[in-house]
């Protein structure tokens, strides 16, 4: 099971996987960060099929086409803003990554990658959401699901040492 779980200092949007989450807004329409850097990646395309998809609440996913991406689809969900953990945000961002694994297997994908949800400027503490996505990945992939590769796409150094050393303790 650690074999199939990875972390690599990564622009997401370059990555050649079956499917590459994107931390979106409610919308689904594109924002700043992950979700802008895909949006861009992606072209038009990527815009008018989320639209026609009416959203996304806190917690879900949706799933589309990867258009001029490398991946084959993006997988969008919208992650908790931290409210300093009172509001539920833990059992938000762990089903982020649930939903995310459950379309991936729905859709028959193999290689997943997924950013940092919720870390950039909806401000969740880099420690426990990264002990959130290793253990919701790794409990997944327990459970007999049959993805073969799941990448920890890391912005930066810092975050790449975290997810590293959490991936240490399984």
């Amino acid at each position: 099971m650690r074999s199939k779980l990875e972390a690599r200092q990564a622009n997401i949007v370059t990555l050649k996987v079956d499917a590459i989450v994107n931390a979106a807004n409610t919308t689904l329409l594109g924002g700043g960060g992950v979700d802008g850097a895909i949006h861009r990646a992606a072209g038009p395309e990527l815009l008018a099929e989320c639209r026609a998809l009416n959203g996304c609440p806190t917690g879900q996913a949706k799933i589309t086409r990867g258009y001029r991406l490398p991946a084959k689809h993006v997988i969008h969900t919208v992650g908790p803003v931290w409210h300093g953990g009172k509001h539920r945000e833990a059992e938000l961002l762990a089903s982020c990554y649930v939903s995310s694994l459950r379309l991936a297997t729905e859709h028959r994908l193999k290689t997943i990658a997924f950013p940092a949800i919720s870390c950039g400027v909806y401000g969740y503490p880099l420690e426990d959401a990264v002990k959130i996505a290793v253990r919701e990945c790794a409990n997944f992939l327990a459970a007999g699901a049959a993805l073969e590769k799941i990448i920890f796409a890391c912005f930066d150094r810092q975050m790449l040492e975290l997810y590293r050393a959490e991936l240490d303790r399984l």
